[in-house]
């Protein structure tokens, strides 16, 4: 029997309406990934570049650790990707991740002042004798720079980026994605008036999303920076970068955050060397530590530390208080959600290592930290 004119009607208009769907999904599409070109950032051209080739730490077109290091090393016969998909570890939390809101400062006296708030993952405030320095914001769901794929948040920020206090500066320790965000970046930008202290390289992609010259400080590994009466220093790790398919054309640091009488030190993302003693011997003794511990593998065990060699590198620094970062908040390697913190807590016991572990958003009094109470393990 011959189709209807009506039937051909209908055949028309569905191939229309899936011809409509098929482009409003890739306006869709268009429109999510708007933004990936401009998140990949920048590149080294001009003065920027010159000033890179100049650095010990830059050779043949890329920054070098200290030590020649793999960022991954053969392991015959395991097979990342299917443990990934099929392992068996718990890599998140059951319960949702307890969070508290900072109230105002507890220290009357703001000269010998010295807290800390971890926001998750390597996000946190110092508050040092009156002043505000804030370590790799990363706000956005993911970490990524794609809002459709990429690790996505597993607890929410404990306080929204225009609750921050007026900030001194604004610290990054490398450009990955879980620790430097262009639209945090961004919202700091128009929210703060602080500068940016990053290593060499990473001006860049501050330059490209906006942020303008007089607030970016790049700084090589052993050069200072005075702001708001600190001393701000870029010390040494052991770790890469690129947020794009080129390795390395930016540099990585730790840092020193010293007052007048309190000394911090903030890891960044770094494998255990011997940095880490020389650091101690030049800056240290330190009041308190910020020590990545997560997302760690044997896989890639020379740029990301094992809690262990967290503690090891704590002691070399010659740390008083330890406060674990680079975990909770983000799914980035294949262990247990809540095994670094609990390999990191018997490590410290067992090496009479002062610590503290604070929910997201809890501050902590540096000379008066609260107890470990192995909130975690409730979530876990």
């Amino acid at each position: 029997m011959a189709p209807t004119r009506s039937t051909d009607v209908e055949r028309s208009l569905g191939r229309r309406m899936r011809g409509a769907a098929g482009l409003a999904a890739l306006a869709g599409l268009a429109w999510v990934a708007r933004d990936v070109p401009a998140a990949l950032g920048g590149r080294l051209a001009g003065a920027r570049a010159e000033r890179a080739a100049r650095s010990p730490q830059f050779r043949d077109g890329t920054f070098h650790n200290q030590a020649g290091t793999s960022t991954m090393v053969a392991d015959p016969g395991r097979n990342l990707l299917r443990e990934l998909i099929f392992g068996k570890q718990k890599r998140r939390p059951t319960a949702p991740v307890p969070l508290l809101r900072p109230s105002g400062s507890h220290t009357a006296d703001t000269a010998g002042e010295l807290n800390i708030i971890w926001y998750g993952h390597a996000s946190a405030l110092i508050e040092i004798e009156g002043r505000r320095v804030l370590l790799d914001p990363v706000w956005s769901d993911r970490c990524s720079p794609s809002g459709l794929v990429g690790p996505r948040r597993l607890h929410e920020p404990p306080v929204r980026l225009d609750e921050l206090p007026p900030l001194d500066a604004i610290l990054i320790s490398h450009d990955h994605y879980d620790h430097l965000d262009m639209a945090t970046v961004r919202a700091l930008l128009a929210g703060q008036s602080a500068p940016f202290l990053v290593p060499l390289g990473v001006g860049a992609h501050l330059d490209r999303w906006g942020v303008p010259a007089d607030r970016i400080i790049e700084l090589d590994w052993s050069e200072s920076h005075q702001v708001a009466g600190l001393k701000i220093t870029a010390t040494a790790a052991q770790h890469f970068s690129g947020r794009g398919l080129r390795r390395d054309g930016t540099l990585w640091s730790s840092w020193v955050v010293a007052g007048a009488r309190r000394k911090v030190f903030y890891t960044g993302d770094s494998g255990y060397f011997a940095g880490y003693a020389a650091i101690g011997a030049e800056h240290g003794p330190f009041d308190v530590t910020l020590m990545q511990i997560g997302a760690y593998d044997r896989a890639w065990p020379a740029i990301h530390m094992f809690p262990e060699e967290a503690v090891n590198a704590h002691l070399d620094l010659r740390g008083g208080l330890f406060i674990p970062v680079h975990w909770a908040t983000f799914n980035l390697a294949l262990h247990d959600w809540s095994e670094p913190v609990n390999r990191l807590w018997a490590e410290a016991k067992a090496r009479d290592v002062r610590l503290a572990v604070p929910r997201p958003g809890e501050r902590v009094v540096v000379d008066d930290p609260p107890a470990v109470d192995g909130w975690w393990q409730a979530v876990a």
